[in-house]
């Protein structure tokens, strides 16, 4: 038994495997891998996964580890035998509304770099012969979509990392996770004691127990009971010898899926009742009647399951079961895996609710992470950091988590907001918000609103161009009513869920520099947009960082995973303090070509233009409300952010409100806020730009000043002005006027050649806006290319940006000019 390694990883599955294989790629050799069970059929997940991959998803990052993966599996093989069988998947479509989601999903394909088709009734039972084509409407191909061996796979990457130096030990169970002062010092097991000052648990249904062990009370996640059976011989498929010939099967209408094995046929379905197990529960691998990860399989959650079968595939009729289990799986608040170190322990991370689909692509990023400092792809809405506090209750997880299984395939709209629980977060507004008639989606655990009811237009003739069904699944009429009086009078938009941190100490000035792009020596009441990169220079955050005093900072930023990354960096010395302050704070934006004459009739101090300039901040009064006041506008108008305490928060709203009735003030909700901003060109983090991307190609140059001096990602960062841009942030105007989403491909000729970030009609333009990733070549403005969306293209030209008030006269003060009135589209 080893005594000392430099990484110790927890659980021989696919990720553990996955990571120990590309850890050793990239030189990192003293490494242990434990698993309780016997190698590499350990009782976890992978040991009982039937295999199946699909590759497309709504996130381009998923896609991504799912498509490495693919690649990765393929490349292996164990003493002779493949670990991938390349046979495609069909999905197929049982309802017009699925047939319509499914050619969504074929624009995500192409978005992501994937090959897909539509294919009709009959081309679906050509490619699944036992399929009955009557029952559905056609169906999407993916040929590269298969079945992996994960066991088989597991030993295959084990040995090439065992080829290198790293060690695998079986029938060891983990007993404690020792740590000293907030970081890792040992691993105790049943064999002995390890030293190490990093340990990454894969351990999968048991990822709850070894974080307990860690000091990480309340785990995010949850084993979930899914069920599976396999038949025995079908008469249609007697005489077959081959492991797989058929393509994968989805039915998403009914949540369910099917695979070929030799003369049977494996069915999983997630139609049934959520069924969550503590992983104190789980058996330890020498007490299981099977493996751990079988649970006893109830058969009247089948039945309903079952007979859609039959009716989908008749050849089922009559089939016995050769075997059957509910089989354990990992699931998350949000549905998405657990990657990164823990905030509150140093040297322990995690790689967990991982599936085979994503293991060995997860297995890379992990590697990377912790031998280069980053990812090489995404993996921010896969972050271990990413939930808020209240995300992290063990009531929380279970009930989310048992959504998230509910969902697995249910058709997700990008703005669809959680139904429960909620409310949980509510700004001192919510009650005016309410009289109004808001609204409201969910954001980080925030009642946002998305429009007022109050601002619907009084007759026919001042509506809107109206988007499509999808687009307008969360839009109304009162968008661009609020869009207009933004642009025409003032408005007032709840900015409480933007995040923000205070930053003080004598050391404070010199830890920002380091942190961030932009130039952050600047006097008192300065405020500046800078972004934080990673170390291979792509973009972690962009982020406002107002100087308060002499030695404080107020920043707003983008979540949890900003303000564990400002607590990473904090010196040692303790000159530094870190607080998040968004809970105790309240914030209304104020903006419009009225919205200072509307706040200095309420504020003693002088707001004008020569004393209170653009970028600037200072603490003035609204009324009786001290207030911290950013001159600054995410919607391309004159106004600020006003900051107050959550005490003083309804009585700042009341003032405003009361003070803007002469000048028609009304509530602006995030939809018309979306539009404003495409509008003026403003990036927004997720979106837009991700860690894949760099400033130059974000179009985020003047945020960056590389003779400042050291700064997190410089050195690449200069590597990577040198090499020219990879690609543009550009705009698009879809000129026929459709309304898009984001995700969607753009098309030059017969060629994808770039993804849709963000869109939005623009009223005050009278189009219909869509930022997008293209190739350099391909973002000059006027050039034209095409949007797909729902499998039709839609002509578009790439736009000068920004597309509004490009002088900035509006947002700087120096005119009031109101924009040209709202045309209709096209």
């Amino acid at each position: 038994m080893e005594t000392s390694a430099n990484t110790v990883i927890i659980g021989a599955g696919i990720v553990g495997c996955a990571v120990a294989e590309h850890l050793a790629r990239l030189g990192r050799t003293d490494v242990v891998v434990l698993d309780q069970g016997p190698l590499f059929k350990t009782g976890g997940s992978t040991s009982h996964a039937p295999g199946l991959m699909f590759q497309t998803n709504a996130s381009k990052s998923t896609t991504a580890l799912a498509s490495y993966s693919v690649r990765h599996y393929s490349e292996l093989e164990l003493d002779g035998e493949p670990c991938f069988y390349d046979v495609g998947s069909v999905e197929v479509a049982a309802t017009p509304e699925r047939w319509n989601d499914l050619k969504r999903k074929r624009g995500l394909a192409s978005s992501w770099g994937l090959e897909a088709h539509l294919i009709t009734p009959e081309e679906c039972a050509e490619k699944s012969p036992l399929l009955d084509h009557h029952n559905v409407y056609g169906g999407l191909y993916v040929p590269s979509d298969g079945i992996a061996k994960a066991i088989r796979a597991c030993e295959a990457m084990a040995r090439r990392a065992e080829a290198e130096g790293v060690r695998f030990q079986g029938e060891t169970e983990v007993l404690d996770i020792e740590a000293e002062r907030g970081r890792v010092r040992a691993v105790e097991t049943d064999r002995g004691r390890i030293e190490t000052n990093t340990v990454l648990s894969c351990a999968g249904m048991w990822g709850p127990r070894i974080m307990r062990m860690a000091g990480i009370e309340t785990p995010l996640l949850t084993p979930m009971q899914h069920q599976f059976a396999w038949t025995g011989p079908l008469e249609e498929l007697a005489g077959t010898t081959s492991e797989s010939d058929h393509v994968m099967l989805r039915h998403q209408d009914h949540s369910m899926y099917f695979r070929q094995r030799g003369e049977g046929y494996g069915i999983g379905s997630y139609r049934h009742r959520a069924m969550p197990i503590s992983s104190d529960d789980i058996p330890r691998y020498a007490d299981a009647e099977r493996m751990p990860s079988m649970m006893e399989f109830t058969p009247e959650d089948f039945e309903g399951p079952w007979r859609e079968a039959v009716r989908m595939l008749p050849a089922l009729e009559g089939a016995e079961f050769d075997s059957t289990m509910n089989g354990l799986f990992s699931f998350t608040p949000d549905g998405g895996p657990l990657l990164g170190e823990s905030r509150r322990v140093k040297g322990f991370w995690s790689a967990e609710a991982v599936w085979i689909t994503h293991g060995a692509g997860v297995g890379r990023v992990m590697a990377e992470w912790l031998v280069k400092g980053a990812p090489s792809i995404d993996v921010s809405g896969a972050d271990v950091n990413r939930f808020e506090a209240h995300a992290r209750s063990p009531e929380y997880v279970v009930s989310r988590s048992s959504q998230s299984f509910s969902e697995v395939y249910d058709v997700i709209h990008p703005q669809q907001p959680i139904e429960s629980p909620r409310p949980l977060r509510t700004s001192p507004f919510y009650p005016r918000q309410q009289g109004l008639g808001a609204y409201f989606l969910e954001a980080s655990g925030w009642e946002r609103p998305q429009w007022y009811e109050a601002n619907l237009p009084s007759s026919e003739e001042e509506m809107a161009p109206r988007p499509g069904e999808w687009a307008a699944r969360y839009w109304s009429p009162a968008i661009p009513v609020e869009h207009r009086a933004t642009r025409e009078s003032v408005a007032m938009f709840d900015m409480t869920a933007l995040k923000t941190a205070e930053v003080w100490g004598p050391g404070a000035l010199d830890y920002l520099q380091k942190l961030c792009t932009n130039e952050l020596d600047k006097p008192v009441g300065k405020v500046v947009y800078t972004l934080m990169l990673d170390v291979n220079a792509g973009i972690r955050s962009d982020i406002t960082v107002a100087r308060t005093g002499e030695e404080s900072f107020q920043l707003g930023i983008n979540g949890p995973r900003d303000v564990v990354w400002l607590e990473k960096h904090l010196p040692a010395d303790g000159t530094v303090q870190v607080r998040d302050t968004t809970s105790g704070t309240c914030c209304v934006g104020v903006w419009g070509p009225h919205a200072r004459d509307l706040v200095q009739s309420i504020s003693p101090d002088d707001l004008s233009n020569e004393s209170f300039g653009f970028f600037n901040c200072r603490h003035v009064y609204v009324g009786e409300v001290p207030v911290l006041a950013l001159r600054v506008s995410y919607v391309g108008e004159l106004g600020w952010e006003l900051y107050t305490t959550a005490d003083l928060g309804l009585r700042l709203w009341d003032r405003l409100w009361e003070a803007g009735q002469p000048y028609g003030i009304v509530a602006g909700g995030r939809g018309a806020f979306n539009g404003l901003r495409l509008e003026k060109g403003y990036r927004s983090y997720g979106g837009d730009m991700t860690t894949e991307h760099d400033p130059y190609e974000a179009g985020l140059g003047f945020a960056v000043k590389l003779d400042k001096g050291e700064f997190v990602g410089r050195e690449a960062l200069m590597n990577r002005f040198a090499e020219g841009p990879r690609r543009r942030l550009a705009p698009l105007t879809v000129d026929d006027g459709e309304v898009v989403m984001g995700g969607e491909p753009v098309w030059s000729g017969d060629c994808a050649v770039g993804y849709v970030t963000s869109a939005a009609y623009g009223y005050s333009l009278g189009q219909s806006i869509a930022y997008a990733w293209l190739p350099p070549e391909l973002a000059e403005p006027g050039t034209g290319l095409a949007v797909e969306y729902f499998d039709e293209r839609h002509p578009a030209t790439v736009a000068e940006e920004p597309m509004f008030d490009p002088e900035m006269k509006r947002m700087r003060g120096s005119s009031s000019k109101s924009p040209r009135p709202l045309t209709k589209a096209g």
